[in-house]
Order: C-alpha cells, then sequence, then structure tokens
C-alpha cells in the first residue's frame, strides 16, 4: 500500500486515502463504544454511525480505484 505523505500534495487520492484511514479508526472506535454504554439508543447511534462512516469509506475507496462510472 502507498504510503500516503509520498504522494504530491495536489494528488486527491494523498487526501482520501488520509480521510479513509481516519473513517475506518472513527468507525472502529463507535463499534467498541457500543460494547461500553448501557443505552440502546446510544448503541444504535454509534452502530449507525459505524455503518455511514464505512459507506463513505466504501465511496472513497471507489473513487480511488475508479470503480464507478462516476468516478471514470
Amino acid at each position: 500500500m502507498t504510503d500516503p505523505d509520498t504522494l504530491p500534495r495536489s494528488n486527491p487520492r494523498r487526501h482520501t486515502m488520509k480521510c479513509r484511514a481516519r473513517m475506518t479508526d472513527l468507525a472502529q472506535h463507535l463499534r467498541e463504544d457500543v460494547e461500553k454504554v448501557d443505552d440502546p439508543r446510544a448503541k444504535a447511534m454509534f452502530e449507525t454511525a459505524a455503518e455511514v462512516l464505512l459507506g463513505l469509506d466504501k465511496a472513497f475507496a471507489d473513487f480511488e480505484e475508479g470503480s464507478e462510472p462516476a468516478w471514470r
């Protein structure tokens, strides 16, 4: 895997890679927090937020790979 810091600042992939790392870290943190709280509404909110972030991560990955017609 490419280190994003080796890419030029003008390369969008540098930024998408950094954002993806943050999103996946936050999604993991949210899923860990599901186990730490008792409130079922908070659990649902944390899990939903994690799913949204992972959906965004997929969109960013699709952009990086050019795998969707919109990104070609």
